[in-house]
């Protein structure tokens, strides 16, 4: 024991009783919500900006139908008086769709030969689709290559959606290609289905769940495994052959995965890549042997990919893909150009629907592929320019109706240009229902016509991608004004800059140090597989919440870390003697206090009950430096793609770290909200222990 003279300092001298629990409560809630409210700022700032920047618009639910024309006006003159007719009388009664997944437009390019002394050009995977090449030169009224000009992002689900729909899927929708949900706009399979089509489809399971029961009979094959090359396409081919023979199909739908896996585990050069394509040229040759007069083959791919194998961006190898159609009957009225034409992807929406006598879907923005609609120059001299100009002209009236409809209900679309388009479809429109009514009119008014109309799809077209992807500067007002907040520096609890600096950018370069990049192509899937080897069932969200939380553990860990850097100065003070320093301006009370406890230092436990108001306002210092080093790092991600916007790798380099970036940030601030409530709740109990030590003293 102490002697008299030399009194111990006691529990209550280190916790002050002004300050109530009920009070200190409500400073801890108080803190909380400041925080909350704070993020939320910054949340509408990130929701308003994405919908300002990225591709996003509003997808209608209306429907065409036989029973409703696009527009006014005579049906084209193939269609009238036939039974069944719809907009357009079909040409073709099945369709064969061989989808090869990652197709690239120079994997079925005809391979011509070198000119002398050149050396060959020897890539494997050249010249392995050479019964495309043959059906070319031996059958040049049948058949023609296109290049696809795919719109990003080039991942698979919204190219199926874009393949169907014929619109452009929002570029936010790249996260759903891990759980894709139902396509609810007008698409070529319910129309199929509407019109009594039978529909069969083998491979890709992606198309379940895009469009489920829409199949008469389907064999659908997992598309998770990217290492698997064989399984997907063995399946397909164990149905293929037979259900064709069978005849129980009106469209029959092969997706195949090989030549996109083998991309992805070994890239377009090696020779994995050439046995590949030899075997789908083998289904194709298998194909066309079986095919009968009144059936159209079809092989497209859905988008290229890199030169390491990758797709997902803009890159003139991920947006080039092959399109391919043959007829057993004549089906051009030239013969293919020299160079294969470029068209863009969701032209092959509006042209199957009319070769099948189906409408258009009501939100195609897509243009016909016009030299398919050539008619027959025998029986009517002008008939192959009518033809094209009575597809162009359904087509331009089924593109004015949607304009006018989604104009209707939402400002997207910039009025002005809206209006443009509008008179000169009302000017293409009148000169085609002169046309029809003297039919006779020469080919020169006729071409005029079909070039009025595609400048006026071609102009619909541009309006939406432009429309779609406006830039909102909405963000920026809202992130400065949560910026701008003050933050001040209570107590003797304060987090330097540097500190609170260093631990953010410590979280950055833990998700770098770890393998991630801020780019779809480079997410860690295999993390889904962790505790579950033999998949998870028909379960969506667990590996979902495995995937991001491998991707994201950075910024959670050192979030819900950062309030502890509070804690850190006391931790090594505790390391040194602990002699208390005069603070400037305490000398008139030192005098009045005994010289022992002058000497003498309270331990950190103690130190922190000093002051437990200031500790709370600490906390939200603390909180508001990390959420403002945070908010400049997405600050500048939003900068550069905002300033560069229009460039070509926007999409694959800005944008995704754009989204990596706001991800992060709402990761981060989730957990930095949960850090402080845990320690809030943590330096509750340690003050009730204290006061009941306080109590316990002085009885």
């Amino acid at each position: 024991m102490a002697p008299p003279h030399c009194p111990v300092p006691s529990l209550s001298s280190y916790f002050p009783t002004a300050v109530s629990s009920s009070n200190l409560r409500m400073q801890k809630v108080s803190v909380l919500l400041f925080l909350a409210w704070v993020c939320f700022l910054f949340y509408a700032g990130i929701t308003l900006f994405t919908s300002g920047f990225l591709l996003t618009r509003l997808e209608l639910t209306n429907h065409s139908s036989c029973q409703e024309p696009p527009g006014p006006g005579f049906l084209p003159w193939g269609s009238q008086g036939k039974p069944g007719a719809c907009w357009m009388a079909s040409r073709f009664s099945r369709v064969v769709l061989v989808l090869i997944d990652a197709l690239r437009f120079d994997f079925a390019q005809p391979q011509r030969s070198h000119m002398s002394g050149e050396p060959p050009v020897s890539l494997p995977f050249l010249g392995k689709l050479g019964s495309l090449q043959r059906l070319l030169e031996i059958q040049p009224y049948h058949t023609r290559l296109y290049r696809s000009q795919v719109d990003p992002p080039t991942t698979t689900m919204q190219r199926l959606k874009a393949l169907t729909t014929g619109s452009l899927p929002t570029f936010i929708d790249a996260g759903s290609n891990f759980a894709s949900h139902a396509i609810l706009e007008d698409n070529l399979i319910k129309q199929l289905n509407s019109a009594g089509r039978r529909i069969v489809f083998m491979g890709d399971d992606t198309w379940k769940d895009l469009f489920p029961g829409a199949f008469s009979k389907a064999f659908f094959f997992s598309s998770f495994n990217v290492k698997d090359l064989h399984t997907v396409d063995n399946g397909i081919l164990e149905h293929l052959y037979p259900t064709m023979d069978s005849g129980e199909w009106d469209v029959l739908i092969a997706h195949f995965l090989g030549v996109d896996h083998c991309g992805h585990k070994h890239g377009p050069h090696h020779p994995e890549m050439a046995k590949k394509l030899s075997q789908m040229d083998q289904v194709i040759q298998g194909l066309v042997e079986r095919l009968k007069n009144d059936t159209l083959l079809v092989v497209a791919g859905d988008h290229g990919m890199t030169m390491n194998g990758d797709h997902g961006g803009d890159s003139e190898l991920e947006v080039s893909a092959a399109l391919f159609l043959y007829s057993p009957t004549a089906l051009f009225a030239s013969t293919p150009p020299e160079e294969p034409e470029v068209i863009p992807q969701i032209s092959l929406v509006p042209t199957l629907a009319l070769l099948l006598g189906l409408p258009i879907p009501f939100g195609n923005i897509g243009e016909v592929i016009a030299e398919v609609f050539s008619g027959d120059k025998v029986s009517q001299p002008d008939s192959s320019a009518l033809a094209q100009a009575s597809a162009l002209h359904l087509n331009a009236q089924q593109v004015s109706r949607f304009l006018h409809a989604y104009s209707a209900v939402t400002q997207d679309l910039q009025v002005k240009k809206l209006h443009r388009l509008q008179n000169l479809f009302s000017k293409a429109s009148a000169d085609y229902q002169r046309l029809l009514q003297s039919p006779r009119g020469t080919e020169a008014k006729l071409q005029t016509v079909v070039t009025e109309l595609q400048q006026f799809l071609r102009g619909a077209r541009a309006i939406c991608i432009e429309s779609w992807a406006r830039f909102s500067l909405s963000f920026l007002l809202l992130h400065l004004l949560a910026a701008g907040m003050p933050i001040t520096t209570p107590g003797p609890f304060a987090v330097p800059w540097q500190a609170v600096s260093a631990w953010a950018l410590m979280a950055t370069q833990t998700f770098y140090s770890t393998g991630h990049q801020p780019v779809f192509a480079a997410i860690h899937w295999h993390a889904a597989f962790v505790g579950f080897p033999e998949g998870h069932g028909s379960c969506t969200w667990l590996p979902a919440l495995l995937v991001g939380a491998n991707t994201f553990a950075a910024h959670l860990l050192f979030a819900v870390g950062c309030p502890l850097l509070l804690l850190w100065p006391f931790l090594c003070e505790s390391q040194r003697p602990r002699k208390r320093r005069k603070p400037p301006g305490a000398g008139a009370e030192a005098r009045f206090r005994p010289e022992e406890e002058k000497d003498e230092e309270p331990l950190m436990e103690m130190r922190l009950r000093d002051a437990p108001h200031h500790f709370n306002a600490a906390l939200l210092q603390l909180g508001l430096k990390y959420l403002f080093v945070l908010g400049v790092q997405i600050l500048a991600c939003a900068l550069a793609a905002s300033i560069l916007r229009r460039h070509l790798m926007v999409w694959k380099v800005f944008a995704p770290k754009f989204i990596f970036e706001a991800i992060g940030f709402i990761v981060s601030s989730v957990g930095l909200l949960l850090g402080i409530a845990l320690v809030m709740r943590v330096d509750g109990a340690v003050s009730s222990w204290f006061k009941k030590l306080v109590l316990a003293q002085q009885r």
